[in-house]
C-alpha cells in the first residue's frame, strides 16, 4: 500500500483495536449494504423473500465483522476467528440458500428435505448469535425461550418439560422439522413482517438520518432551538426539548439523541443552574419523546402502518396531537422548575442569531421538506425515503459547489486541480462515511426485528398470544385500567432485554388481541398505547437506560437521574390512558368534540406538571394540588359532565395560584 492509498473510514464507535482490514471489511459490507437498500428501494424493488434475505445476510454479516466474539475489548485470535468465521459462513448461508433455491422451496411447499432443515437451525443459531452480539443478551435469550417451548408438549421434542407447563400454557408441542420450516422457510418467522419493516421503509430512513447526521443537520437543529428560545426562563432546557423534537425522531434511538443533543444541551443547562440530575433528566425525556415524534417516530410509524394495514401518511397525522401534548408537558416542568429557581435565559452575546443558522443550515430543511411533500402525495414510504436520501446528498453536493466555485474564489481561494481533486476526494469520503453509518445504525434494529420474528412466528404456531389475552383477562378482572397497567408493567420489564421496537412488536402480538378483543380497545390505539409503553424503559428506574445515559454525561447518579427523568417523561403514561378513554383525539369525531377533547388534555396535562412540581405562578399548597389530582381523573373520565366538573376545578386550583402570585408581588404599605 502506498503513501497516497487512502485508509479505511473508521466511524463513530469503531473498535480501536479492530486490524485495518477488518476495518476495510466493515466499510466495503456497510457501504455495499446502503447501495443495495437504495438500489431496491428506489431503482429496482425486489421480492419479498429476496429482499428479506439478502438484507439479512448483509446485516450479520456486519455484525460479526463490528462484534467479535469475545467483546470488543479483547482481541479475535486464533479461537475467536475460528468462531466468526463460521457465522460469518452461517450469514451467506441464511441468505443465500434462499437466494438460489426459492423456487424449489415453494414448490415444496411444506415437505421440506433434510438440507432445508439443516439450513433452517444454522439460520436460527447464526440469528440468534449475531443478536446477542448487536442487541445484547436478553433478546438472545428470549428467542431461545420461545423456541424451547414451541418443543415442550406430548408431540414435541421436549414432552417432558411440557409437563411442567400451567395448563393455560399448554399445548400439543412441535417438531424440529415443523419449527424449523416455520421460522426460516416461511414468511411467519426469521423473514416475517419485522424484518419486512426493517429491510424497506426502516433502513431507508436510518440511512436519511445518518446523511442528516454526517452533513452537520444536528448542530442545525440544536443552534435553531437555541436561537428560538435561548433568551426565555431556563432557555437552553427548552431548546433541548425543542431540538430532541426536531432530532429524536429522525435519530431512531432516545439513547443515541441524549448523546448527540445532550452533549450541547447538558453543560449549559447546568450552567443556567440546573441541578445535573435535572438536566440529564429533562434530556432523557425529551429524547425519548423523539421516539413518539412524526414523521418517523424511530421507525414505530412504519411498524404500526403494516400491522394495522393503515397508510403510513394517517399514522403521522393522528400522531401529531399527542406527540405535541407530551412536549408540551416536558416544557412546562421546564418552565416551572426555572421559574422555582429563579432562573434567567443566556445572554444574547452567547446565542447564534436566527438570521445566521438559517443562512448556514437552510438547506437542511430542503430535504425534510421533500419528504413531507412526497408523503403527502401518497407515496411509498421506501420510494419516499429513496428520494429523501438522494435530495440530502444532491443538495449538499450543490451548496459545496456553489461555495467552491464562487464563494471561495472571491475570498482569495482560487480553483486549482489540485485543490479540486482534495475537494472531490473529501466529497466521496464524506460520502462512504454516510453509507456507512446508515449501515451500522441499522445493524441493531435490523436483528432485533429478526429474532422479534422467531418470536412472533412461535406465538402464532403455539397461539400463546391467545392463551396470554385469557390470561391478562383473568388477572384484571375485565378492568381496563388494570389491564393498561398490566401492559405497562410488561413493557418495562420486556424494556429490560430488549430494546424499544423490538419491545412493541412482542408486546401487541401478546396483548393486543385482548385489548381490541376483550376490552373493545380501537384497534389503531391500542397499537399506538403498547408502542407508547413500550418507550417506558428508556425513563423509568430500575433500568432508565437513556435516563443513565443523560446522567454519565451530567455527571450525576444514574438512579437519580433516572427519577428525575421519570417526573419529567409522565406524558409517556398519562396520554395513552387519555387516547383510551377519549378515542375522538385518535379515531376522529365531530370536531367540537375532537377539539374539547384536544384542550382539556393539555389542560390536565399542564395542571399535573403543577400539582407535581407544587409550583406555577407561585408556591402551591397542598389543598390545589390533591384537587387537581382528582380533577384530572374526572378529565380522563368519558363523561361530559365529569369532564367539565374536572376542568372547572383546575381553572379554579390555577386561577387562585396566580392571584397568589399578584398579591406577593404587590408592595405592602408601610
Amino acid at each position: 500500500m502506498n503513501d497516497s492509498t487512502p485508509p479505511p473510514v473508521v466511524m463513530p464507535g469503531a473498535n480501536a483495536m479492530q486490524p485495518r482490514i477488518v476495518l476495510w471489511c466493515i466499510t466495503a459490507v456497510a457501504v455495499g449494504l446502503s447501495l443495495f437498500q437504495l438500489y431496491s428501494a428506489g431503482i429496482q424493488p425486489l421480492g419479498l423473500f429476496y429482499q428479506r434475505s439478502i438484507h439479512l445476510a448483509l446485516i450479520m454479516l456486519l455484525a460479526f465483522l463490528m462484534f467479535p466474539a469475545f467483546g470488543p475489548k479483547r482481541k479475535r485470535g486464533v479461537l475467536g476467528w475460528g468462531i466468526d468465521c463460521l457465522f460469518l459462513a452461517g450469514a451467506m448461508i441464511t441468505g443465500g440458500y434462499l437466494v438460489f433455491n426459492l423456487d424449489a422451496i415453494f414448490s415444496r411447499a411444506g415437505f421440506w428435505n433434510d438440507t432445508d432443515i439443516l439450513v433452517a437451525c444454522i439460520a436460527t443459531v447464526t440469528v440468534l448469535e449475531a443478536s446477542r452480539r448487536a442487541v445484547g443478551f436478553g433478546m438472545t435469550v428470549i428467542g431461545l425461550l420461545a423456541i424451547i417451548y414451541a418443543f415442550a408438549g406430548p408431540r414435541g421434542e421436549l414432552p417432558w418439560l411440557g409437563e411442567w407447563m400451567p395448563g393455560i400454557l399448554e399445548h400439543r408441542g412441535y417438531t424440529l422439522e415443523r419449527i424449523a420450516g416455520q421460522l426460516y422457510l416461511g414468511q411467519e418467522g426469521i423473514f416475517g413482517l419485522p424484518l419486512g419493516v426493517a429491510a424497506t421503509y426502516i433502513f431507508i430512513f436510518v440511512l436519511f438520518g445518518a446523511f442528516l447526521e454526517s452533513t452537520g443537520a444536528g448542530k442545525f437543529f440544536i443552534d435553531m432551538a437555541y436561537a428560538a428560545t435561548g433568551r426565555q426562563r431556563g432557555g437552553p432546557a427548552k431548546a433541548a426539548v425543542l431540538a430532541s423534537a426536531g432530532m429524536g425522531s429522525i435519530s431512531g434511538s432516545a439513547i443515541a439523541n441524549v448523546v448527540t443533543t445532550g452533549a450541547f444541551t447538558i453543560p449549559l443547562m447546568k450552567k443556567l443552574g440546573y441541578q445535573p440530575k435535572q438536566a440529564g433528566g429533562i434530556e432523557a425525556a425529551a429524547s425519548t419523546g423523539g421516539q413518539i415524534m412524526p414523521p418517523l417516530m424511530g421507525a414505530g410509524a412504519f411498524l404500526i402502518a403494516e400491522y394495522t394495514n393503515t397508510p403510513y401518511l394517517e399514522i403521522v397525522k393522528i400522531s401529531i396531537l399527542p406527540a405535541i401534548m407530551y412536549f408540551a408537558t416536558v416544557y412546562l416542568f421546564v418552565h416551572i422548575i426555572a421559574l422555582k429557581q429563579g432562573m434567567q435565559g443566556l445572554a444574547k452575546s452567547e446565542l447564534p442569531q436566527m438570521r445566521q443558522v438559517m443562512k448556514d443550515g437552510w438547506h437542511f430543511l430542503l430535504p425534510l421538506a421533500v419528504l413531507v411533500w412526497l408523503l403527502a402525495m401518497s407515496m411509498s414510504p421506501m420510494r419516499v425515503g429513496y428520494y429523501a436520501v438522494v435530495t440530502i446528498i444532491a443538495v449538499a453536493v450543490l451548496r459545496y459547489a456553489l461555495w467552491y466555485f464562487f464563494i471561495a474564489p472571491k475570498q482569495g481561494q482560487p480553483v486549482t486541480v489540485s485543490r479540486t481533486k482534495g475537494v472531490v476526494w473529501a466529497g466521496l469520503v464524506k460520502l462512504v462515511q454516510g453509507l456507512e453509518l446508515g449501515a451500522r445504525n441499522a445493524v441493531a434494529v435490523s436483528m432485533a426485528c429478526a429474532v422479534a420474528g422467531i418470536i412472533v412466528g412461535v406465538v402464532g404456531l403455539t397461539g400463546l398470544g391467545l392463551k396470554f389475552s385469557s390470561m391478562m383477562l383473568a388477572f384484571s378482572g375485565g378492568n381496563l385500567v388494570l389491564a393498561l397497567v398490566m401492559v405497562l408493567l410488561a413493557s418495562l420489564i420486556l424494556g429490560m432485554g430488549l430494546p424499544v421496537t423490538a419491545s412493541y412488536i412482542v408486546l401487541i402480538v401478546l396483548v393486543g388481541p385482548a385489548l381490541t378483543a376483550e376490552f373493545g380497545v380501537p384497534l389503531l390505539i391500542a397499537h399506538l398505547v403498547v408502542f407508547w409503553y413500550s418507550q417506558d424503559s428508556n425513563v423509568t428506574p430500575p433500568i432508565a437506560l437513556a435516563g443513565f445515559a443523560g446522567a454519565a454525561i451530567a455527571g450525576s447518579k444514574p438512579m437519580e437521574t433516572g427519577f428525575q427523568a421519570w417526573k419529567f417523561a409522565k406524558g409517556l403514561y398519562l396520554i395513552p390512558l387519555f387516547m383510551v378513554f377519549n378515542p375522538e383525539i385518535i379515531v376522529g369525531g365531530p370536531v367540537l368534540v375532537v377539539v374539547w377533547n384536544a384542550l382539556i388534555a393539555i389542560l390536565a396535562l399542564c395542571a399535573f406538571a403543577a400539582a407535581l412540581e407544587g409550583y406555577l405562578f407561585t408556591k402551591m399548597s397542598l389543598l390545589p394540588r390533591l384537587a387537581i389530582g382528582g380533577a384530572i381523573v374526572g378529565v380522563f373520565y368519558p363523561s361530559l359532565l365529569t369532564e367539565i366538573a374536572g376542568v372547572a376545578i383546575m381553572m379554579v386550583a390555577i386561577g387562585a395560584n396566580w392571584v397568589a402570585c399578584k398579591q406577593e408581588s404587590q408592595p405592602v404599605n408601610g
